[in-house]
């Protein structure tokens, strides 16, 4: 039985050898009768080159190599110029009132009056609620609650009847004429961040607009647990010295803040440079027709252009688009 086995797994193995040698001899039969027609058709045996009529070949000088010629790949080229480049960060924040004040009764009771609601305007001074006081058995006078500031009524988180202590927010009362937008800069940004620096604030409320503001306060500590840096900014006044009025407490700002600029120097745009493996490189096109691979030192960028400290010149000519499938010495075709 056991010979019989045996047996059987050798036929097998004997006849997956033919087949695997046989198939070997197949390809090597059709590559040779390839090659004898590409060699006939080409006129020269064994050689091809410019008289084999190959469509597609470029003229001399524009990519040939070895005695053979090579398609050109088309792309879209710029040329590296001088410019003002500015590096920003996109953060988020809220808006807020610049001063707001929680209101507190002078005593314990219970709420028997609350004169205002949410948006109504109050005084320094101006009596904004009445406390009840009194207990089961003892009768007092309504004590008032006194508005301590000038604004507007931004939060009642309390209703008629409600129990309040001397540590219960009747109402909050915030500065709305003076609106800052308050949000945290990465830690790697806040050596850069300064009172004064300028930014552009954008709301999804307000769409395509943009609102001008400046850092109005810095924390002089990071927040050691996100590992941020909390900032202020204030609106620039508007013509009319003021702010744009749809913009409210409460809205979730989109913040552009510039962290760095300089003016003069070469730029490219950002997506003419690839980033591999850490290295930022580019391809110029020589006088050739050939595309050079070239590795660049990056300084200031945006998310459009980026500024060129070294590996270019102004003037020279580099690939914008198509560069991605390029390699060093390839011929190139420019596109307008």
């Amino acid at each position: 039985m056991k010979n019989t086995k045996a047996g059987a797994v050798t036929v097998i193995i004997v006849l997956l050898i033919l087949i695997f040698a046989g198939g070997i001899v197949y390809s090597f039969v059709r590559r040779s009768r390839a090659a004898r027609i590409l060699m006939a058709a080409a006129g020269t045996p064994g050689r091809t080159g410019p008289a084999s009529g190959v469509q597609g070949s470029v003229p001399d000088g524009a990519g040939r190599t070895g005695g053979q010629t090579r398609n050109a790949t088309a792309v879209r080229a710029g040329t590296v110029s001088l410019g003002t480049v500015e590096n920003n960060v996109m953060i988020n924040g809220n808006v807020i009132a610049q001063s707001q004040v929680s209101i507190y009764p002078n005593t314990a009771g219970k709420i028997t009056e609350l004169r205002f609601r949410i948006g109504d305007t109050v005084s320094r001074g101006q009596t904004v609620a009445m406390v009840d006081p009194s207990r089961p058995g003892e009768l007092y006078a309504q004590s008032p609650v006194v508005s301590t500031i000038s604004g507007t009524i931004i939060q009642t988180p309390l209703n008629l009847g409600d129990t309040v202590s001397t540590q219960t927010a009747v109402y909050v009362v915030g500065n709305l004429a003076g609106l800052l937008v308050e949000t945290s800069v990465p830690e790697r940004f806040s050596t850069a961040i300064k009172p004064g620096m300028g930014a552009a604030v954008s709301f999804e409320a307000v769409p395509n607009e943009s609102f001008p503001a400046e850092i109005y306060e810095v924390s002089p500590v990071l927040d050691p647990l996100s590992r941020t840096l909390m900032i202020r900014l204030r609106f620039v006044p508007d013509s009319r010295g003021g702010i744009d009025p749809r913009i409210r407490a409460g809205m979730f700002a989109t913040v552009s803040l510039v962290t760095g600029s300089r003016t003069g120097v070469p730029v490219i745009p950002r997506s003419a440079a690839i980033n591999t493996y850490g290295s930022w490189i580019v391809f110029v096109v020589n006088d050739e027709g050939l595309a050079e691979r070239r590795e660049i030192i990056p300084g200031l960028g945006n998310e459009e252009i980026i500024e060129v400290i070294g590996g270019l010149e102004p003037g020279e000519r580099i690939v914008t688009v198509g560069q991605n499938f390029l390699s060093d010495g390839e011929p190139v075709r420019v596109v307008e």
